[in-house]
């Protein structure tokens, strides 16, 4: 196969231009003799050329011959990490108690038998579940507001093994105590009885630790 002196001067510049990096290929078709040359196909990354005369070589601009670069890769999606769970992640940062958890037991206590159960949350009325925590914990200078979850919202909550005398034991929508840090709690119980001082009930379900 014969080339012109220019076509292959051509190819050579081409090929001094593109760096090895560059897609690029060349195909040599069959000789035209109509344009008394041979055709020379250029293929510049998405772009291809055919070089069949003179007169067409020298309309190629300059920017058939640039580098193409293939565009980047869409960056890999970012994984997001599973959130810990609101019980785990609450435990790793629990704080230590501001008062005396055994301080807040003895004051507790001195209501055991002697303030009935009832909507109230003072000793000489009666006393709720939540109101029994109210009462004692507003001795220690913590003001709580009444119902057992919004006593519960306010703290930490805790694994069992962390939980010490003076931290809150909560059944979720349903009751909350005190932990006496020795496997028992103080609370006010139900209707017809008076503030108690037991082992949980069984038939409740293990509780929730709170730390105020």
């Amino acid at each position: 196969m014969t080339l012109t002196r220019k076509t292959a001067a051509g190819c050579a510049i081409a090929a001094l231009i593109l760096p090895a990096a560059a897609t690029a290929a060349f195909a040599f078709p069959p000789a035209d003799p109509s344009a008394g040359r041979s055709a020379v196909s250029l293929v510049v990354g998405p772009q291809s050329y055919t070089v069949a005369s003179a007169a067409q070589e020298q309309t190629l601009s300059r920017a058939a011959f640039e580098v193409y670069t293939p565009p980047a890769p869409p960056a890999a999606p970012a994984v997001a990490e599973a959130p810990a769970s609101s019980a785990t992640a609450a435990s790793a940062s629990a704080a230590p108690q501001s008062f005396s958890g055994e301080a807040v037991v003895a004051y507790a206590e001195t209501f055991v038998g002697v303030v009935p159960y009832g909507w109230g949350a003072d000793p000489s009325d009666s006393f709720g579940c939540d109101g029994l925590v109210q009462y004692v914990f507003g001795h220690f200078g913590i003001s709580l507001p009444r119902g057992a979850d919004n006593q519960a919202a306010l703290g930490t909550v805790i694994s069992a093994d962390e939980a010490r005398a003076g931290d809150l034991v909560w059944w979720p929508g349903r009751h909350i105590g005190i932990w006496d840090g020795a496997g028992g709690i103080i609370d006010s119980p139900d209707w017809g009885r008076y503030v108690e001082h037991h082992a949980p009930w069984a038939s409740s379900g293990p509780p929730i630790y709170i730390r105020l």
